[in-house]
């Protein structure tokens, strides 16, 4: 029998050992800046029921939920409720007699809930919304959490875009005030900057969009408007306008909105004339947008250095977002990656779907598997990162040799030090090619002599430069 060719499903991918201590010199970073800010752990399962993750995302979010086959024989309930409907239409006189004894064939979405109850969770934000109702007698709300797991979409994978990825997310819940906006932007400056990412903050306002859904006569094409709207990086403003045309969009106020949009310096003076005084869900999305930029203002002066700004046409296409809503991208020409980086906004009643109402909940969150891509491309990783956390290595030259080394292995272990034995009785020149590969700093070196006099012949293999050392002499130079 040939032997199988190893493969991954599209869209996921392999990280040997560096580059998971580079993601983890990401994670360890952001998880600091979330903890700085008094956000607290969270973890939920992989998998979700259907019905929490269902109708949640929109329509073209729904088609790429991951669906999990339920265990066993997955099938018999469809095949029961197939067979059931063959014999209720059999007694009709009007049945077609073609189909008797034949599987009908139920639209995929209707079949989907005889054979699957589960699927792998999209987002992190759902999760938390039914973990809130869920644990809402437990948890002293506002309630500040941050949560670093992988999702999966079943999405067509090209370039900064897979189909399993982590979300690092914070938000908080049970609370309407916009602090909450004021600390996630300054998450996102100090995380990113932390990283060396150059970045632009994008914000908008979701009720300037309802707002501008009334403004060009579409109320009942909302989502519509926003898959539009969410295009305009990638197709430009006059595209953008064309496709709202196809909608319905009242074609005086597209011209406004194509003047408005193409502003310089687009202020909420300017705002305010767009929408008239009757548009009271755009009135109350600009003043949220004038009072951030109050709070940031009396944190950062007037000449607020922040890399943010306000993009009349950032949507964010998930439909829970009700107010705020943030976008983060790569300020940096080099970076072939044009994706956002991070994003997120604030959602008003998600949790009201679960049975809690009227629990309002801010959140953001962090591409890591993109961010991850912009650095190396960028070359922003700490050249200090190896792929092993090992100081030392004890090389030896026989069996006796090797023995020795045991106990100071044993010590240096215990003092927080980490080291590995080479394990085969092979030339030294091996394990030290060995140890070069892996950029291991030190390499205590025992052979006979060392091992009469009860020292290591410890060389630096960075630097080229060796010394004799007894075991605590070793604990002390490697621990400086």
């Amino acid at each position: 029998m040939a032997a199988q060719k190893p493969t991954l499903p599209k869209g996921t991918r392999d990280f040997g050992p560096a580059d998971v201590q580079k993601r983890k010199y990401i994670l360890n970073t952001i998880e600091t800046v979330f903890k700085k800010y008094g956000f607290m752990p969270l973890e939920t399962p992989t998998m979700e029921n259907l019905s929490t993750l269902e109708g949640k995302y929109g329509e073209e979010g729904d088609k790429l939920l991951f669906r999990i086959l339920d265990s066993g024989d997955y099938l018999k309930s469809l095949k029961e409720h197939n067979d059931k409907i063959l014999s209720d239409e059999s007694q009709d006189a009007t049945f077609a007699p073609s189909v008797s004894g034949k599987l009908i064939d139920l639209e995929a979405k209707a079949a989907t809930k005889f054979i699957s109850e589960k699927g792998l969770r999209y987002d992190l934000t759902v999760p938390f919304a039914r973990y809130v109702v869920m644990h809402r007698n437990e948890i002293t709300f506002p309630f500040r959490r941050y949560q670093m797991q992988p999702v999966w979409r079943a999405d067509r994978p090209q370039k900064g875009r897979y189909r399993e990825f982590w979300q690092c997310d914070a938000d908080v819940v049970g609370s309407d005030s916009l602090l909450n906006e004021l600390d996630l932007i300054q998450i996102y400056d100090e995380a990113f900057d932390s990283l060396k990412i150059p970045i632009q903050i994008k914000y908008n306002n979701r009720k300037l969009l309802d707002g501008l859904s009334q403004l060009f006569g579409i109320e009942d094409k909302l989502i519509d408007m926003t898959v539009i709207l969410d295009k305009t990086d990638k197709i430009g403003i006059d595209a953008v306008v064309e496709e709202l045309k196809s909608i319905g969009a009242n074609l005086d106020s597209l011209a406004k909105f194509q003047t408005v949009f193409q502003l310089p310096n687009l202020t909420t003076k300017h705002l305010n004339e767009f929408f008239s005084s009757s548009n009271e869900i755009a009135k109350k999305g600009v003043d949220e947008i004038v009072k951030i930029a109050e709070y940031l203002e009396v944190i950062y002066g007037s000449n607020n250095r922040l890399p943010i700004t306000h993009d009349l046409a950032l949507a964010r296409g998930l439909s829970y977002y009700t107010g705020s809503i943030f976008e983060v991208v790569v300020n940096d020409d080099r970076c072939s990656l044009k994706s956002s980086i991070g994003g997120g906004g604030r959602y008003d009643n998600l949790t009201g779907i679960f049975g809690l109402p009227n629990v309002s909940g801010v959140g953001i969150s962090f591409g890591l598997d993109r961010i991850y891509d912009v650095m190396e491309e960028l070359k922003l990783f700490p050249e200090q990162l190896r792929a092993t956390s090992t100081q030392v290595i004890f090389c030896h030259f026989d069996e006796a040799t090797q023995l020795y080394c045991l106990p100071a292995l044993k010590l240096l272990r215990d003092a927080g030090i980490a080291a590995e034995i080479f394990p085969d009785n092979k030339k030294l020149g091996k394990q030290l090619e060995y140890a070069n590969a892996l950029q291991i700093p030190f390499a205590a070196i025992a052979g006979e002599t060392e091992m009469q006099q009860q020292v290591f012949t410890v060389k630096n293999l960075i630097t080229g430069e060796q010394q004799s050392c007894s075991t605590q002499a070793l604990i002390s130079l490697v621990g400086q």
